[in-house]
């Protein structure tokens, strides 16, 4: 289990998820994926990143069995902050990231996707944030960004899901694919990023950071605020237990 960088082509850096069988991942996960997204970002021959995952799907969000293994709110806080730092690592990179999705993204896999530059993913990818069904608040900051705001509130008051084919229509996605074909079409776009003159995609990134009307970080900490509140109600206990309880997993690939 662990998160691991390569760099397969030139220029081209590759972050991977791999924690079996669903990719939910613990405190130190999170922060051994901003570490891994930051040191590639630093390095002045890396000119692109792709943000992938092994297993049944790209990433189930926090692993809610560690915080519920403990008591008092560490792991919780943990949670909280090494989220936090993942998805800054994302939107902060120095140059481009490109998010290859297959299988369920939830979660916590919605605020890396939200904060990626491109998002291609397997015709099998589905998309949500099941928060109100676990106590907790959080990634609608991302959500927001890959779907029109009203929307964003039914899928997120819901826990409900919307698949990759709905989302290429908003825009969202740049490409849908066999699952075969994700990490070759995740690729394509990135060989045609490292391409470029990397001076001038690293300055392009930070401008259109800089012009982003959604303050993102700013956002995501505001959310987590009501997480933690609704854990000193007891509310956000009660939740992760039943989920537990009901014998939770995460979805399969068809959702």
């Amino acid at each position: 289990m662990a998160i691991t960088a390569t760099e397969p082509e030139p220029g081209i850096a590759v972050v991977t998820i791999d924690y079996p069988p669903v990719n939910a991942l613990p405190v130190q996960g999170w922060f051994d994926l901003a570490d891994e997204v930051r040191a590639a970002g630093r390095d002045a021959d890396v000119r692109v990143v792709v943000l992938r995952a092994e297993n049944r799907g790209f990433c189930a969000g926090v692993d809610i069995k560690e915080i519920e293994k403990f008591s008092g709110y560490d792991h919780l806080i943990g949670a909280n902050k090494g989220c936090a730092a993942a998805f800054s690592a994302v939107y902060e990179c120095e140059v481009p990231v490109v998010a290859a999705v297959h299988g369920f993204c939830l979660g916590g896999g919605i605020g890396l996707v939200g904060n990626a530059d491109v998002v291609v993913a397997s015709d099998d990818a589905t998309f949500g944030v099941p928060e109100v069904d676990r106590g907790a608040l959080g990634a609608a900051t991302h959500l927001a960004r890959l779907v029109p705001q009203h929307l964003m509130r039914t899928l997120y008051y819901t826990a409900r899901q919307i698949d990759a084919a709905t989302l290429q229509h908003f825009g969202s996605i740049y490409d849908v694919v066999p699952r075969d074909d994700l990490v070759e079409a995740a690729f394509r776009v990135a060989r045609e990023i490292a391409a470029k003159d990397t001076r001038v995609i690293r300055a392009a990134k930070e401008a259109l950071n800089g012009i982003d009307p959604q303050q993102v970080h700013r956002s995501y900490r505001f959310e987590q605020g009501f997480t933690f509140e609704l854990n000193l109600s007891g509310a956000a206990d009660e939740a992760r237990r039943a989920s537990l309880d009901n014998n939770f997993r995460a979805p399969t690939e068809k959702g």
